[in-house]
């Protein structure tokens, strides 16, 4: 049986959270100071990424040091160069000679809708988020971080959309720990994943309960209509498995299940749905049964963004329907 886990306990990760509360907008940084051997799968289609090509097998360089999920659209990715300061200022990088380059992958979401457009995650707020992974706490879920401005239920817009956020969850089969960090932006709903019911996504015109967003397209499906842009569900999964580049790789393609299976629907073609594996290499796991646990962990961590998400920015959040 899996046992949940605090993701503290995957030893070699640090993840930290640094936000604009006011301004509706933050970051979170995984950290493996020692190296992590990474993958990437790019699935929605309006994405905003920073580092996913280096992290192609093929490619030369092997282990990165960092993921950044931030808010702020392309914007939010400068907090990746706060990341890159602050593992340089600790030695931290790839060997390249004449010193060493921290390499620091990410992606953002779209919340600039939501209060400010003009504030987004920088470069000092990057390198917060980084501080505050050595705090030694565990990792906070909802409205923080990469969540701080994330909603979802946007087929129509923002005015029936609600407040979504960050979630984590890990857990532990034998030796082999694994666990996610996921904020939830999407144009669709959010799962239950044990039950399947809505948790959070389009409201009904009265705002007083859910539309399903799936059966709303269903009925629009010969009609021209702009979807709302502003979408992306990004994820990061930490293990202690040893996995090389490509079974990394893999196992961002397939957990990308896990966002089918707790948000409808995924992968929309304004969504930028992107999902990072770091794994560092001391326990051994067969490939297959740790693509079905990553897929798993990933589903826990959607439905937790909601479950964990409060009210704010007057957008209801998932507490008022439970």
């Amino acid at each position: 049986m899996i046992r949940q886990i605090p993701i503290s306990q995957i030893s070699d990760f640090h993840i930290g959270h640094a936000q604009d509360l006011e301004c509706a907008t933050g970051c979170t940084a995984i950290l493996c100071p020692e190296g992590a051997w990474a993958g990437v799968d790019v699935r929605g289609g309006s994405p905003a990424s920073r580092e996913t090509e280096l992290l192609r097998p093929e490619n030369t360089v092997q282990q990165i040091h960092c993921v950044m999920l931030s808010g702020g659209s392309a914007y939010g990715l400068e907090a990746g160069d706060g990341a890159m300061q602050f593992l340089e200022e600790r030695g931290i990088g790839f060997d390249v000679g004449i010193g060493r380059v921290p390499i620091v992958c990410g992606a953002s979401l779209f919340d600039l809708e939501l209060v400010s457009a003009s504030r987004r995650p920088d470069k000092k707020m990057g390198y917060e988020a980084c501080q505050n992974a050595f705090s030694g706490a565990e990792p906070a879920e909802g409205n923080v971080g990469a969540g701080t401005g994330a909603t979802v239920g946007k087929f129509y817009g923002t005015e029936r959309m609600m407040k979504c956020g960050i979630g984590v969850w890990a857990g532990q089969l034998g030796d082999v720990q694994v666990g996610a960090v996921v904020a939830v932006n999407a144009l669709g709903d959010v799962l239950d994943y044990e039950t399947g019911r809505i948790l959070a996504g389009l409201l009904s015109e009265d705002l007083s309960g859910f539309a399903d967003t799936r059966q709303c397209m269903y009925r629009e499906l010969q009609k021209k209509r702009d979807l709302w842009s502003g979408n992306t569900t990004i994820g990061c999964i930490i293990t202690n498995a040893k996995l090389d580049k490509c079974q990394c790789r893999k196992a961002a393609v397939i957990a990308h299940d896990g966002y089918a299976q707790t948000i409808r629907p995924s992968h929309c073609t304004v969504d930028g749905d992107t999902l990072f594996v770091m794994a560092s290499g001391k326990v051994e796991a067969a490939p297959d049964p740790f693509y079905a646990l990553a897929s798993e962990a990933v589903a826990r961590a959607v439905s937790r963004a909601a479950l964990c998400a409060s009210p704010a920015y007057g957008l209801k959040g998932a507490a008022d329907f439970l």
